[in-house]
């Protein structure tokens, strides 16, 4: 069963949720570490925003149901992908070796266990207490609260009210995309391996010379 794709799969659409909530474009630097495009500034001690209003911006901008509500969609969207993954795999099976409908469901019971462990990894509150000091670092105070007067605008909440639905048909088309392309990289890649290191055939074993003929006795 192809659980690892399931997984990073689920890690790329749980990743989302930052991003979702209006988090700073990154992006791959030539090591592979994550670079900002532009670094933001830090801002001085004395300018931080207090935790009290990093809280309430958090709770204007509706952060926690954010996270509750994509918790909820990524980890449908998981089972969906699991579900595939287990009929592709017991098609693969020899035949006459297809798993008891028993065994079925047990085995949906466990990967159901896992997934949704696989949830609560990083809670929501501990991921809020995270982000509070990321923010103080790069909003001073006036940009809390300037945050927080846009947010508790009409045009910040009727944002807040779409990104759902936006999350909603956004997601899946991001799976999608990611699951097809990945495996069209996979193809090439694994083309372009062999060519670089084909797999030889074992040299064949020399033949046994012939002894001197036996002459049977008259």
């Amino acid at each position: 069963m192809k659980v690892k794709k399931i997984v990073l799969l689920m890690a790329v659409a749980f990743a989302a949720v930052p991003v979702s909530m209006g988090a700073q474009a990154i992006a791959v630097g030539a090591d592979g570490s994550m670079q900002q495009e532009k670094p933001a500034p830090v801002i001085a001690p004395e300018n931080q925003a207090s935790p009290e209003q990093v809280a309430k911006l958090f709770d204007v901008m509706r952060i926690k149901q954010q996270m509750q509500s994509m918790k909820s969609m990524v980890s449908g969207m998981v089972q969906q992908q699991v579900h595939s993954a287990m009929k592709q795999s017991e098609a693969e099976l020899p035949a006459g070796s297809n798993l008891t409908p028993e065994k079925r469901e047990k085995m949906q019971q466990v990967i159901n266990k896992y997934v949704s462990k696989s949830m609560d990894l990083y809670p929501a509150d501990e991921m809020l207490a995270d982000m509070t000091t990321i923010y103080q670092k790069h909003l001073s105070k006036d940009d809390v609260e300037g945050l927080i007067a846009f947010y508790g605008s009409p045009a910040g909440q009727h944002l807040l009210d779409a990104q759902p639905v936006i999350a909603q048909e956004y997601m899946p088309m991001v799976m999608g995309k990611v699951g097809q392309r990945s495996q069209t990289m996979m193809r090439e890649m694994m083309r372009e391996v062999a060519e670089v290191a084909p797999q030889t055939k074992p040299a064949a074993k020399p033949a046994a010379k012939a002894g001197p003929a036996k002459t049977t006795p008259k």
